[in-house]
């Protein structure tokens, strides 16, 4: 069986989970867990972030490079276009997704935790006791704020990349006016990169992820909640709803020692 080397709120990791539900492919997760070791998966696939992908003798790392091996080797359903127009269309959506949906949607995810106390609580398991749940919804938004510019998240970085993403949302909302999928017809690697690095934007509703109940369909005030976008997230609602199956069970990594990764 594959086995998916990941963290369960990587949006690059849900990418790569789409694309396998979608080519219908057994897989289970191995959940590296954030700590002091990152022996494992550096021996495993000379690098530390996930997602990592191994088949059999064959480790792949990297979302991209995972979803064209899948390509190659599990050809039935193929989600890169054989069409040379339609393949560098696809490949040029798949890395804009990348570089430009990918990184503003975790840093405005980052901007609403400072900003919004309901949202950081969300994040909480339900099993929290209510004295800790009270005092992570008590931290002054300033303190966040803070933080923030620690990790170069200043006001005018966090402005930058809210209006990116909705530039973002709303040229994808214009492209999936007149066609189902955003080349047309069948869905391809840039809509599986589309919909999976929106997650932190607003998590998708359903058991498709291992986070807390109150997470799911919840987004980032501001652009989730915002009715100009509601036709990309129906669009990506049916896209779960057709393709992405629910939450396979998580497996340990096969080391005791936790594994210390960053979430690209």
């Amino acid at each position: 069986m594959l086995e998916l080397y990941q963290f369960e709120l990587s949006h690059y990791v849900e990418k790569v989970r789409l694309i396998l539900d979608y080519k219908g492919l057994a897989y289970r997760k191995i959940e590296v867990t954030p700590g002091i070791g990152q022996l494992e998966l550096f021996r495993l696939s000379g690098q530390r972030q996930v997602p990592v992908l191994k088949d059999g003798s064959e480790v792949i790392a990297d979302s991209t490079a995972i979803a064209e091996y899948l390509d190659r080797k599990y050809p039935d359903r193929p989600i890169i276009p054989a069409d040379s127009k339609q393949r560098g269309l696809c490949l040029l959506m798949e890395q804009w997704a990348d570089e430009s949906i990918g990184l503003n949607a975790r840093k405005v995810m980052l901007g609403a935790l400072g900003q919004d106390q309901s949202f950081r609580k969300a994040f909480l398991p339900a099993t929290t006791p209510d004295l800790l749940r009270g005092l992570v919804g008590s931290v002054p938004n300033e303190i966040f704020s803070v933080l923030g510019l620690g990790v170069g998240l200043g006001p005018e970085a966090l402005k930058t990349a809210q209006d990116a993403m909705k530039r973002d949302l709303a040229s994808l909302c214009f492209i999936l006016m007149d066609q189902p999928y955003l080349l047309g017809d069948s869905p391809t690697l840039a809509d599986f990169a589309v919909a999976g690095l929106t997650m932190y934007v607003k998590f998708p509703s359903g058991s498709y992820l291992d986070i807390p109940e109150n997470l799911k369909g919840k987004g980032v005030p501001g652009i989730a909640d915002v009715g100009t976008f509601e036709p990309f997230f129906k669009w990506r609602d049916r896209l779960y709803a057709d393709y992405r199956k629910s939450s396979v069970s998580t497996v340990p990594p096969s080391s005791s020692a936790p594994t210390s990764i960053n979430i690209e």
